[in-house]
């Protein structure tokens, strides 16, 4: 079985870890006739194209700077900011294999079978996150009378922008794609026309308080698929600071990826492989690795300059309220 981490120490850069995992993949793929393993390659390689062909990113994001101009037009007394990043290798990694396991775990809990190879793979290819761009909105403390009012006026526009955002950014070369969240309703501030796009987290909470407004896109000119989050700065802080923050969920996800439940070993070839993968990426030790312009003292000291472990950015806008508009003149 091939693995990540099997590239990790020889020094290597980014691209060139994953060429050769690519080419090692899409041999077992070529052996094994495997929908999975297929799925696989196409994923290793469409991270590969993003790392070495990124000149479509400028173009993307000029395109949604457009709306970032509409908005600070439109809303010139509210904060905002756009943030872009590309989602780490080890964590695309961790996500493919973590979508094998989760998806056949609760296939088998349900039918005490596994699902077709068909159904698997339909659901490892549907990465919609690789590239995801976030807009945060703030109404300043100074330009309200209370805490009540900044939150009630930041709900109103947060559903305002979201139910705007879909026909605006359809006439800049993105195709909205329809994603719901199964098992839920969203808010009725949501426009019936636009409620099909969008997972509204902010109405339906994660069981741990996570809230934002979730659209993914289709980029028509570069051929990729985005993802945007719109939410609230009290929404942000408490994703990345409070009780739902990315270090808290990344450990959940880890410890659902790292139960067998009653799956018996050596049963189905997918969950093993990927659940085998995952503990691997789970137990890596980062102080250990050699990978160029990546080091970390241990797993928390860390200097990630090449997107392995903690991502991109790419795409800084921010809108300071009246105090930064010299972009819509």
């Amino acid at each position: 079985m091939i693995t990540l981490n099997d590239y990790l120490y020889n020094g290597d850069t980014v691209p060139k870890l994953l060429h050769k995992f690519y080419v090692d993949m899409r041999n077992v793929a070529m052996e094994s006739d495997s929908l999975i393993d297929k799925a696989h390659c196409k994923l290793i390689m469409q991270q590969i194209d993003i790392l070495e062909h990124n000149d479509f990113l400028s173009s993307q994001s000029q395109r949604l700077r457009e709306f970032y101009k509409e908005m600070a037009k439109r809303y010139p007394s509210l904060s905002f900011t756009f943030k872009g990043r590309i989602k780490s290798v080890i964590r695309t990694e961790s996500k493919f294999n973590g979508y094998i396991v989760n998806h056949v775990s609760s296939y088998y809990k349900k039918n005490n079978s596994f699902p077709a190879e068909e159904e698997l793979e339909q659901r490892v290819t549907s990465f919609r996150d690789i590239i995801a761009y976030r807009i945060i909105i703030s109404m300043p403390r100074s330009h309200v009378d209370s805490v009540r009012d900044k939150e009630e006026m930041e709900m109103r526009l947060l559903y305002e922008i979201a139910n705007t955002f879909p026909a605006f950014i359809s006439n800049h070369g993105f195709t909205v794609l329809e994603s719901e969240l199964e098992g839920s309703e969203p808010s009725k501030l949501l426009n019936e026309d636009v409620r099909k796009y969008y997972k509204d987290y902010v109405q339906n909470p994660s069981q741990y308080g996570y809230k934002s407004l979730h659209v993914s896109l289709y980029d028509n000119l570069t051929k990729c698929c985005i993802e945007v989050q719109i939410r609230t700065k009290s929404m942000d802080d408490y994703s990345e600071i409070g009780p739902a923050n990315h270090l808290g969920y990344e450990k959940r996800q880890e410890h659902e990826r790292a139960t067998r439940n009653k799956i018996p070993k050596g049963v189905c070839r997918y969950f093993d492989e990927a659940y085998e993968r995952g503990v691997l990426l789970q137990g890596l030790d980062l102080s250990k690795i050699d990978v160029d312009m990546f080091g970390a003292i241990d797993n928390s000291l860390i200097n990630d300059c090449c997107g392995l472990y903690r991502g991109r950015l790419i795409l800084p806008y921010e809108h300071l309220s009246r105090f930064q508009n010299d972009l819509v003149d």
